[in-house]
């Protein structure tokens, strides 16, 4: 042990407990802390898309484990019930999704819910052993994920739309466009553009072409980026208010 942690092939993360020296970094924190990843953690370690920007490593710990404070640690505990196991094995997908929603709350859970179903990461089982466990909150959430959301913006966006009462209608194909996002009403199409699929001059031109399309067919196009969803909401659904108020017959 000693000769690879001097090689370098193993790192300390505290007394007794040794990773890989290529884990990353929230790995290393949860051995350190003595649990294994959880919560917003674990959702990135999967692939799953997140909304919140906490970094910290959050850590998942059952009873009979002891929990080490590092130093300089920020960790954010979990303690549960349940089978033990190495710092990097992620809990359960709906267990995951379970401490999402007490840590970070029902809008959080949602796009992360709709993420892992669009990968297929959550099945019926997991979906019935959320309910099991649901509030009320939690209970309309399950009700309204799908399955089709192309990104966690798409999933907010549907996500706070809900309480205005507006037909919204997702994934929808329009002659000459293709599939948008969000169709409301029955002439207004948003779309969530994320940098991945939008930057660049080659994919603003084809946007572009989409919009006059639209248009030529009697649509009007709004597109939103993550800042304006995320961070700019009441500009965003003033937009949609205004547009719809200038579609109305």
């Amino acid at each position: 042990m000693r000769r690879q942690v001097d090689a370098g092939a193993l790192a300390r993360a505290r007394r007794g407990v040794y990773t890989a020296s290529d884990v990353c970094s929230p790995v290393r924190l949860a051995a350190a802390h003595g649990g294994r990843v959880a919560c917003i953690t674990a959702a990135r370690h999967l692939g799953l898309w997140v909304l919140t920007d906490d970094v910290r490593a959050h850590v998942w710990l059952c009873d009979g484990q002891r929990s080490y404070h590092p130093p300089g640690c920020a960790c954010v505990e979990h303690w549960e019930a349940g089978p033990l196991g190495p710092p990097d094995e992620a809990p359960s997908v709906p267990r995951i999704l379970h401490q999402v929603f007490r840590c970070h709350g029902v809008e959080e859970f949602f796009v992360v819910l709709e993420s892992a179903r669009r990968q297929g990461l959550i099945d019926a089982r997991g979906l019935r052993w959320l309910r099991a466990r649901a509030n009320r909150a939690m209970r309309e959430a399950l009700a309204l994920a799908r399955d089709d959301a192309d990104s966690g913006l798409e999933s907010l966006l549907r996500w706070r739309l809900r309480r205005l009462g507006l037909r919204v209608r997702t994934q929808r194909r329009v002659a000459s466009v293709g599939r948008v996002d969000a169709l409301i009403g029955d002439r207004l199409i948003v779309e969530a553009d994320g940098a991945l699929n939008h930057d660049g001059v080659a994919l603003r031109h084809k946007d572009l072409v989409r919009d006059a399309n639209a248009a030529a067919w009697g649509y009007v196009t709004l597109r939103f980026d993550y800042a304006l969803i995320v961070h700019d909401w009441d500009l965003v659904e003033a937009a949609i208010l205004g547009s719809l108020a200038t579609l109305a017959p």
